[in-house]
């Protein structure tokens, strides 16, 4: 059953947020090597010791994100794309590869909620 694995928290100055929520929360976050400014955010225990709980990521508020995102693990972009749609939902960012991590695609559901759905492939983006 597909569920939420990551969340994402819009921000009008991401380095600020990423203070807060270190300071607050003691997450560890750390700017994204990749090409979109994005910083990762890991809210939960290290490698010796599993928390419940779900990692994610802050970005710089656009119009498109304007607040907080929850991405749902599916099998298949392009079949939960078709459900989304045939059900009332919008597309508005396509499917597109994160290099070596998946494939990503961002919705809003019947209720105006901007959400995404991501399948995991690690040769997604290989050329």
């Amino acid at each position: 059953m597909p569920r939420v694995v990551h969340f994402e928290i819009s921000c009008d100055e991401p380095e600020r947020a990423a203070q807060f929520y270190a300071d607050v929360f003691g997450w560890k976050i750390n700017k994204w090597d990749g090409p979109e400014e994005y910083w990762m955010a890991h809210s939960g225990g290290d490698d010796t010791t599993a928390q419940p709980g779900i990692d994610g990521g802050l970005m710089r508020r656009t119009e498109m994100f304007p607040s907080t995102v929850n991405t749902i693990d599916v099998p298949s972009v392009d079949d939960f794309i078709a459900a989304i749609t045939a059900h009332g939902g919008t597309i508005l960012m396509p499917k597109f590869a994160l290099p070596g991590i998946g494939y990503l695609a961002y919705f809003k559901d019947t209720e105006g909620n901007t959400l995404g759905i991501m399948q995991a492939d690690s040769s997604a983006g290989a050329r």
